[in-house]
């Protein structure tokens, strides 16, 4: 069966027209070339779909039942189409992207509030995944882009990434522990305390390992969460030492506890990554571009590390 589109527009027009005329006004046609593409139809699919006289056009059963759910899907390929044509407005339509669960409650949140303000009319959706499924939904094109975050530099055949900003690792403390008088404090000195830190999905587990080969340290027990708010209970209750990346764009970790640089510095990066060789759509090339720019938030700069007055040293 060989049916075109334009042949099923024209015979829905005919129907709601129930006018060759009308209906070849509607495509710039004359009545003859509709004629001929309504008879090449009823060929095609076998059926008689209009009764024919000199002063009126009927469906016939067959073609009312065909005008009902052609009408139908007619329809929703223009609504199809149109959101295509939305997304390539560049300021309009929808963009997904992916990532990880803490990167969504901070940073993710302002610059979804950035792009809301940049572009009214465009909806940037958010998928909270691990980090081995952001890449994977973005390799699977499942998403536009992705956020994640890493301790070393990304390197994927099939993946390009922008780091966006870097974030130092801190000890997490309370007011009263005995590490808290000090304005930066020594990875060696960690080594008589328990550790609690996020998981291996925010980067912070890759991090900690390259901290303590760095500074000699064995290899210690570490409570892994998936959440800010988690290691700071814990932290709270005297559980151990919290080791979480700490500036304006990662969530705070509460009034109640203090938080002081570790050095030397290790950091955590923050990227974007799309598909490689594949151009984003232009609507989600605009919110990239929101993503990507600077926020007013600035991380805690390496000056303040460098300029603080006393380091805890190991004993």
């Amino acid at each position: 069966m060989n049916v075109s589109l334009q042949q099923l527009k024209v015979f829905v027009a005919v129907a709601r027209e129930r006018s060759f005329t009308r209906a070849a006004r509607e495509f710039d046609l004359t009545q003859s070339a509709v004629s001929r593409c309504v008879r090449e139809l009823e060929d095609a699919v076998e059926l008689k779909l209009f009764d024919r006289t000199t002063r009126q056009v009927q469906l016939t059963n067959a073609g009312a039942s065909l005008e009902r759910r052609i009408g139908r899907l007619l329809d929703e390929i223009e609504l199809t189409l149109l959101a295509e044509r939305t997304a390539y407005d560049g300021h309009t339509g929808v963009v997904v992207l992916a990532s990880n669960p803490v990167l969504s409650s901070g940073w993710v949140a302002q610059a979804l509030a950035r792009c809301a303000s940049a572009f009214p009319e465009l909806v940037v959706s958010v998928r909270d995944q691990s980090q081995s499924a952001v890449l994977a939904s973005v390799e699977h094109g499942e998403v536009d882009f992705g956020v994640i975050s890493l301790a070393e530099p990304f390197d994927h055949d099939l993946l390009h990434a922008q780091v966006v900003f870097t974030t130092p690792l801190h000890a997490v403390i309370t007011p009263t522990h005995p590490l808290a008088r000090h304005d930066s404090i020594a990875w060696r000195a960690l080594r008589e305390w328990g550790i609690i830190t996020l998981n291996a999905d925010t980067g912070v587990r890759a991090a900690l390992d390259l901290a303590f080969n760095a500074n000699e340290l064995k290899r210690r027990p570490l409570q892994e969460l998936g959440h800010v708010a988690a290691v700071s209970r814990m932290v709270e209750l005297g559980l151990g030492v919290g080791v979480l990346p700490v500036d304006a764009h990662w969530p705070s970790p509460g009034e109640a506890l203090v938080s002081r640089p570790l050095v030397p510095e290790v950091t955590v990066a923050t990227l974007l990554v799309h598909r490689r060789n594949r151009s984003l759509r232009p609507n989600a090339a605009a919110a990239w571009t929101q993503f990507a720019a600077p926020s007013a938030s600035q991380s805690v700069s390496r000056t303040a590390v460098a300029q603080s007055r006393t380091v805890l040293h190991e004993p």
